[in-house]
This record gives C-alpha cells, sequence and structure tokens, in this order.
C-alpha cells in the first residue's frame, strides 16, 4: 500500500500546523510593531492564512492591511523586510529550519462578498421561490 498523498488530496496535517504556527508568529511580530518601517508601523496587517509547500520550506502569507487601503505599499514593505521577518517568526516557533516568506494578497474577504452578492441575486431569488422545485412537490401532501 502507497503510504503517498495523493496530489489532489489538499495539503497534510502537518503543513496545516506549520501554516498556523508561522501566522501566529508573524502575526504577533507584525502586531508588537519590532518592525522599523514607517509604513508597516502605520498599518494594521492581518494575517488570515498561510499556505505551506509541502517540503515545508515555503510559507505564501495572504496579507490584508486593516480596511484594505495601501495594499500595494505594504506588501512591498513586507518584502523589503521579510529577511528580518523571517528571522522574528523564527525566534517564535520551534523548527529546524525556518521557511521562506512570501507575501501575497488576502483575497478571502472579496471572495466572500462576490458569493454575497450571488446570494442575493434577483435570479437566485427566482429559483428559490420557483414553486416547480423539487423542494415544493415534499412539501405537498398526496391524497
Amino acid at each position: 500500500m502507497n503510504r503517498r498523498a495523493e496530489p489532489s488530496a489538499g495539503p497534510s496535517q502537518r503543513m496545516l500546523r506549520v501554516g498556523e504556527l508561522v501566522r501566529h508568529a508573524l502575526a504577533d511580530v507584525l502586531q508588537r510593531g519590532n518592525v522599523m518601517d514607517p509604513v508597516l508601523s502605520a498599518h494594521i496587517i492581518t494575517v488570515p492564512e498561510v499556505r505551506m509547500s509541502p517540503d515545508l520550506k515555503i510559507a505564501t502569507c495572504y496579507v490584508m492591511p486593516l480596511g484594505g487601503k495601501d495594499l500595494a505599499p505594504v506588501l512591498k514593505a513586507l518584502e523589503a523586510n521579510k529577511k528580518f521577518l523571517r528571522t522574528e517568526v523564527g525566534r517564535r516557533m520551534e523548527l529546524k529550519s525556518v521557511p521562506e516568506l512570501r507575501f501575497r494578497e488576502d483575497t478571502s474577504f472579496d471572495e466572500g462578498a462576490r458569493m454575497d452578492a450571488l446570494l442575493r441575486s434577483p435570479l437566485v431569488a427566482r429559483d428559490l421561490d420557483d414553486p416547480h422545485s423539487d423542494d415544493s412537490e415534499k412539501e405537498t401532501d398526496p391524497e
């Protein structure tokens, strides 16, 4: 029996656990204001997710400044300070090697808003009110 995970199986438990450790450590560094960068000091930055590569050598950190303003300068400042951030994350974690940090825009809030808008659209409301749907047949009492 082959114990190797399928590529489409999703992240392993270890990848998820290490990603969450990196996320907490990075959020702690950014919250404490240890980074001497005027752009990062002027923004509250959320880190909703960190995805690890299968070999745990690369951490893709999804970030968003509070309110979604000044995203480009914040990403640029994070990239400029990623060596310092990696060192600080490493001090807070108990791993053999600290992963390389990569910063990306977090789009999960936009995706959630898009899904909400779709669910509230007139087409979906029309489908929910359709008297010919399968659910309406279950509600009628046959005699």
